[in-house]
């Protein structure tokens, strides 16, 4: 995984993204955070050209709330079409 967090004003700054990952065409991530209250969450981002390669938030994802990494990294998975090939490149 990258460890690239891109900085949305979606995200607020007390989250701590802890894994953030991009498909193959470097146009899309989806990062996932911890909360200072002890509960996870996932967004996914786009970057495009013409919004100068700034990372723009796709869906209010963030706005869900999982107890564990895992139920948050297995909704993601659900939601973002992409990103289980992604994670399956990554872990070789």
């Amino acid at each position: 995984m990258s460890g690239r967090a891109p900085v949305s004003r979606r995200l607020d700054k007390s989250w701590l993204v802890f894994d953030s990952v991009e498909n193959d065409e470097h146009d899309r991530c989806v990062d996932l955070f911890s909360r200072p209250d002890g509960t996870f969450g996932f967004e996914e981002f786009r970057r495009d050209a013409e919004d100068g390669g700034a990372w723009t938030p796709v869906h209010y994802y963030s706005g869900l709330s999982y107890a564990i990494q895992q139920d948050a990294l297995e909704a993601a998975t659900r939601a973002v079409p992409w990103l289980r090939d992604a994670l399956a490149r990554q872990a070789g």
